[in-house]
C-alpha cells in the first residue's frame, strides 16, 4: 500500500475491519441457555412497544441463541382476543420488525408455543387475582415459578399494577424469583419520581426492580466503559487537563408521529434529556468502578449526577435553549410545523428541541462544559458523544491560523452505524508541510461481521438473568430529576429564554449555536 492510500483526509476514513462473516446476532448462546426458566408477563401486550420491540426481541432470544425452553410469555391487555388471535398478531409483528433475525417457519412454530394471552385492565381490582390463577395454570404445564413482569403501559398505570401485584402475592419471592421492568419516564419531576419510588419500594425490593432505559442496551453505550477503562492510551487524558468540552447529541428526523398527547405533556427535555442523555453523560464522565457489576457501576454514575449543581433561574436563562420546529423539508418531503401536527394545542409552549450546558464540579471535570442537545425534525438521525480535546500548546506546523491542525476528537456513535471514530492530525502527501484531519473509524458490523443485538434483546436477557448493571437505580432517577426539575420550573415561570423556532430539516435553532459560541466553541454538524 502506498503512502497516498495510507493517509485519509477529512472526507475519508481509515477503517478497522476483519473478514466479515454472515451477519448474525452477537449474543452468547451459552449465556442465553443458562437463563433460568421463567414466565415473562407483558402488561400492555396489545400495544405498540410489545409489537415493535418486546416480542421480536424475545423471538430472537428464543429462536437464535439456544434459549429454547427457558421462558413462556403471557400477554395481558385490554383488547379482547384469544390466544390464537394474539399469536397471529405477534407473528405479523415479528415478521415485520426490523430487528428480527431470520424469520423461519420452524423457528416460529417453536416460539408460538410460548405465547399466551389474557384480557385484563390493570386498573380493575380483580385482574391480578386472575393473573395469579393463570400463572398457576402455566406452572402446572411446566412453566416454572419465576416471573418477570414488564410494564409496557402508560406511566400513569404503573402504580395500579405494582399495588395489584403486591396484593395478589405476586411480588413475594417465597416461591421463585420475582422481577419487574418499569419503562421510562420514571415520574415527570422530582416529587413524582419520589412518589413512584415509594410505591415500588412498598411492593418490591430494589434488587427486584429494573428501570429500563433502552439506550443503555446499545453496543456503543456499553462500549464507552471498555473504550475508557480498557485502553491505557485514552483514560490518562480523559480529564480536565486535556479535554476542552464534550457534546452529546440525539437528533431525529421524525416529528411527533401521532404521539402529540404524550409529547404535549413531556417535551424534549423530559422525553430525552432527563434519561437518555443524562445516562450518556454519566457513562462518559464517571470514575472507574471497582468492578463491572450493578452496584459498582451505578454508584459511580450517581456520583456524577451528584457532582452537578441544580441550576438557579438565572443559570437556566444562560445555559439552556428551547425551541420547536417550523415547517420545512426533510428527504425532499415538505413537513408541517409542530403546531400544525394533529392533536397539538394551538397555544402550546412545548419544546421539540432542548440544549443544556451542564458543569460537573469534581476533580476530573472542573471547568469542562458538557453540552447536550436533542431535537425532532433535524437534518439527520444521529446519536453520538463527541469528546473534544484541547489544541496543542504550539501551532508548530501552521503558517497562518487557517493552517492550524484541528483539535483531536473522539466520536462515540450510538446510532446509526454504531462504532467509534478518532480524529487526529496528519501531513498531507506532497513536498509542502500541509496538514489535514485523519478519521480512524471502527464500526461494529464491518469489524466483527455480526449484527449487534437490539437493545431490548440485551436488556431482557439481563433482566431474566437478574443483572441490573444496565438498568437505573432508584436514587439515580431522583438525581436526574433533581437537575431537570429546576429547568422545567424556570421555563414554566418565564425565567428562561423564549421558545424559539427552527426550520425542519436543519441544524436546529441559532440560539443553540450561541450557547457554545460564548466560549469560542461550536457544535459538530448534524447534516453529513
Amino acid at each position: 500500500m502506498n503512502e497516498e492510500n495510507q493517509i485519509a483526509t477529512e472526507t475519508e476514513t481509515v477503517s478497522t475491519t476483519t473478514a466479515a462473516a454472515p451477519f448474525a446476532t452477537l449474543v452468547e448462546p451459552q449465556r442465553a441457555m443458562n437463563a433460568q426458566q421463567c414466565v415473562v408477563v407483558i402488561f400492555g401486550a396489545s400495544g405498540d412497544l410489545a409489537r415493535r420491540k418486546l416480542v421480536p426481541a424475545l423471538y430472537n432470544l428464543a429462536s437464535g441463541n439456544g434459549a429454547a425452553g427457558n421462558f413462556k410469555i403471557l400477554g395481558v391487555g385490554r383488547t379482547q382476543m384469544t390466544d390464537e388471535e394474539f399469536t397471529n398478531q405477534m407473528r405479523d409483528a415479528v415478521q415485520s420488525a426490523k430487528d428480527t433475525d431470520d424469520f423461519a417457519e420452524d423457528k416460529w412454530r417453536g416460539f408460538a408455543g410460548r405465547l399466551n394471552y389474557m384480557v385484563g385492565d390493570p386498573n380493575d381490582d380483580g385482574v391480578h387475582e386472575e393473573l395469579a390463577a393463570r400463572l398457576d395454570e402455566l406452572k402446572r404445564d411446566g412453566a416454572g415459578t419465576n416471573y418477570l413482569f414488564y410494564l409496557s403501559t402508560p406511566p400513569s398505570v404503573a402504580p395500579s399494577i405494582i399495588k395489584g401485584l403486591s396484593a395478589a402475592g405476586l411480588a413475594s419471592e417465597t416461591e421463585g424469583w420475582r422481577r419487574i421492568i418499569i419503562e421510562k419516564p420514571f415520574g415527570r419531576d422530582i416529587q413524582s419520581a419520589r412518589e413512584l419510588n415509594a410505591v415500588v419500594a412498598s411492593a418490591f425490593k430494589e434488587h427486584q426492580v429494573f428501570r429500563i432505559d433502552h439506550y443503555l442496551g446499545k453496543e456503543t453505550v456499553q462500549n464507552i466503559l471498555v473504550f475508557r477503562f480498557g485502553n491505557t492510551i485514552f483514560e490518562p487524558i480523559w480529564n480536565r487537563n486535556y479535554v476542552d468540552f464534550v457534546e452529546i447529541t440525539a437528533a431525529e428526523t421524525v416529528g411527533v408521529e401521532g404521539r402529540a398527547a404524550y409529547y404535549e405533556e413531556a417535551g424534549a427535555l423530559r422525553d430525552m434529556v432527563a434519561n437518555h442523555l443524562l445516562q450518556l453523560l454519566t457513562l462518559t464522565a464517571m470514575e472507574p468502578p471497582v468492578a463491572y457489576d450493578a452496584e459498582s457501576v451505578r454508584e459511580e454514575k450517581v456520583q456524577v449526577l451528584r457532582s452537578i449543581r441544580a441550576m438557579t433561574p438565572e443559570q437556566v436563562a444562560e445555559r439552556t435553549v428551547r425551541a420547536r420546529y417550523a415547517a420545512g423539508t426533510i428527504d425532499n418531503q415538505t413537513v408541517p410545523a409542530y403546531e400544525a401536527e394533529p392533536g397539538v394545542n394551538e397555544n402550546s409552549q412545548i419544546e421539540t428541541y432542548a440544549a443544556v450546558e451542564f458543569r460537573i464540579e469534581n476533580w476530573r471535570w472542573a471547568g469542562v462544559p458538557f453540552y447536550v442537545r436533542t431535537g425532532k425534525r433535524l437534518a439527520r438521525r444521529v446519536t453520538e458523544v463527541v469528546v473534544h480535546f484541547k489544541r496543542t500548546p504550539q501551532a508548530l506546523f501552521s503558517r497562518t491560523p487557517k493552517d492550524e491542525i484541528e483539535p483531536n476528537a473522539v466520536v462515540l456513535r450510538i446510532q446509526p452505524d454504531e462504532g467509534i471514530g478518532v480524529h487526529v492530525g496528519a501531513k498531507l502527501p506532497g513536498v509542502e508541510m500541509k496538514t489535514s484531519v485523519v478519521k480512524m473509524d471502527f464500526r461494529y458490523e464491518s469489524t466483527f461481521g455480526v449484527r449487534s443485538p437490539a437493545a431490548y434483546e440485551t436488556l431482557l436477557l439481563d433482566a431474566i438473568e437478574g443483572d441490573a448493571t444496565l438498568f437505573t437505580r432508584a436514587d439515580e432517577t431522583e438525581a436526574e430529576w433533581r437537575l431537570i426539575t429546576p429547568i422545567e420550573e424556570a421555563w414554566a415561570h418565564g425565567d428562561a429564554p423564549p421558545l424559539s423556532t427552527y426550520a425542519a430539516g436543519g441544524e436546529g435553532p441559532e440560539e443553540a449555536n450561541k450557547l457554545l459560541a460564548r466560549e469560542g466553541k461550536g457544535w459538530r454538524k448534524i447534516a453529513k
